[in-house]
């Protein structure tokens, strides 16, 4: 079962990603179901099932279904471009292309699945911590930071959120450094970020930017650090 997932997987990366040009992808996008770049592209991708499959014609049932199902998926996908945010409308493609995919799975290697899988202790737990990490974190730093006004060290030329991203995935990779026992990871870290931040605390006017960054940055490896030894902690008593 896990060959014939992972080769399918692999022959859905080679003709949704490695063998599909931006060219390819802009005419869909401006043509869509017009475009000759949307047929080449399901050409494509059957061609690379029936190579992953090593021309083995008793999964013909199979890869009919895969790009028969990606032609749709697609096309649904180019006329939803407009009017669906664009980071959205991509996980739900990718989504619908690996649910396809386990479906063709199960029919050839039939396989048993239960969503209580998903409600375990270490599922929860693990669950729970991601959302920790990441929402309730950002409301933590927020409502203790907001007491301070920074707004005269304001870019106009930032990224939008991007402050609020970075710290997510910091938390992120602290978590997944300290739970992995990679202490050392964090060091790598913290010492990357002073690097990077470097001109930020160079050009302040004064001490504040320097103490609000300060702040914010112990804060956030902080709240993760605790996440991750929580986690831990939960984890052998599950």
């Amino acid at each position: 079962m896990l060959i014939l997932a992972l080769k399918l997987i692999l022959a859905h990366l080679i003709g949704d990603f490695l063998l599909q040009p931006n060219s390819w992808v802009t005419h869909k996008e401006t043509y869509k179901h017009k475009s000759k770049f949307l047929y080449w592209h399901i050409l494509v991708q059957f061609c690379a099932l029936i190579l992953v499959l090593q021309f083995n014609f008793k999964y013909w049932a199979g890869i009919l279904i895969i790009s028969i199902s990606h032609y749709i998926i697609d096309l649904i996908k180019l006329h939803l471009k407009s009017s669906v945010n664009n980071r959205y409308l991509f996980a739900l493609d990718q989504l619908a292309h690996l649910i396809i995919i386990a479906l063709v799975v199960k029919i050839y290697e039939p396989f048993a699945f239960s969503f209580n899988v998903l409600f375990n202790a270490k599922n929860l737990l693990f669950i729970t911590s991601l959302i920790c990490l990441t929402k309730v974190s950002s409301v933590i730093m927020k409502t203790i930071i907001s007491k301070w006004d920074l707004s005269e060290f304001t870019e106009a030329s930032s990224l939008e959120n991007a402050g609020a991203y970075i710290g997510i995935l910091e938390r992120l990779f602290v978590f997944a450094f300290i739970v992995t026992n990679h202490w050392e990871g964090v060091g790598f870290l913290i010492a990357a970020k002073s690097v990077f931040r470097f001109g930020d605390l160079s050009k302040a006017k004064d001490r504040k930017l320097t103490e609000y960054i300060l702040i914010g940055t112990l804060l956030s490896f902080g709240l993760a650090i605790i996440f991750a030894l929580g986690f831990n902690y939960v984890l052998k008593l599950v």
